[in-house]
């Protein structure tokens, strides 16, 4: 096993890797929507959609790999109301891939950060 770490994405928020890479896979945290510049949460669930999606780039391309590897993503969201919202957001990131990974979406009482959205995922190297 070997820890991916990138300054491009935010820094983790407890005791756990960005990434971590297992024979051909990658395994990307839940990442919620901390600007890594700023060290800030952003505001609102599209824009910290829009920060967690840039974030998992930055991890990808530090592990040698790109969005359109990534195999699996679980979202967790504080209100599924917002389901459409992600989806918008979501669709446009992957919408130069060849097919859209498989995923779940679950709605959760809370977050780290007090977070609106948080995004894992598991790509191929």
């Amino acid at each position: 096993m070997k820890e991916i770490k990138t300054e491009k994405a935010p820094l983790p928020v407890g005791p756990y890797s960005q990434a971590v890479t297992v024979n051909d896979f990658l395994f990307i945290s839940g990442q919620i929507g901390i600007d890594p510049e700023t060290g800030k949460l952003r505001e609102g669930i599209e824009k910290q959609t829009e920060q967690i999606l840039k974030n998992i780039e930055e991890i990808l391309k530090a592990a040698g790999t790109e969005k359109d590897k990534i195999v699996k993503t679980t979202i967790f969201v504080k209100d599924i109301k917002n389901f459409q919202k992600v989806n918008a957001i979501y669709k446009k990131f992957f919408e130069n891939s060849s097919v859209f990974p498989a995923r779940s979406t679950v709605e959760v009482s809370n977050l780290p950060l007090n977070a609106e959205i948080e995004i894992e995922c598991v790509a191929i190297l």
